[in-house]
């Protein structure tokens, strides 16, 4: 069962296309000596800017940041608070796509639904789907957050 639909990239909103296109940028950073597992995250702001991120591992694999909470880490201290849409792109076999991980996927719902794209490296492959699909019941002090 997928959660979302799958895209054709030339289909896709010439906004969302930057989006990817900046995720596949941004992957080339990551530092990933252990796993060479890249990953890059852009997330749009509410006013339209573009923050990423990458993955950066550490020897104490704990103590890694994934590319998602990377771009959301960064944007928050950037002052933003409101999100638009994210992207995700890993380097993983050819056509296959990489979703985040439950700690990035609940740390991004604190901030609300919102459109999620996850993009084959190739670009061939687009998965539109949602926080709220990804995420469906989350954990929040006050309850479930999305009802």
């Amino acid at each position: 069962m997928t959660a979302g639909k799958l895209i054709d990239f030339d289909d896709i909103e010439k906004d969302i296309q930057e989006l990817i296109h900046e995720s596949i940028r941004v992957r080339e950073r990551a530092y990933c000596p252990y796993s060479n597992f890249q990953v890059g995250a852009a997330l749009r702001c509410d006013d339209g800017t573009i923050v990423t991120g990458c993955n950066v591992e550490n020897a104490a694999f704990t103590a890694g940041t994934c590319a998602e909470r990377c771009a959301v880490s960064k944007a928050i201290s950037e002052g933003k608070r409101k999100f638009r849409g994210l992207a995700v792109v890993a380097n993983c076999v050819e056509g296959a796509i990489t979703a985040p991980c439950g700690v990035c996927r609940q740390m991004l719902v604190e901030f609300g639904d919102m459109p999620v794209y996850l993009a084959s490296p190739d670009k061939k492959k687009v998965l539109r789907t949602s926080l709220r699909e990804l995420l469906p019941i989350s954990f929040g002090f006050n309850g479930v957050i999305f009802e």
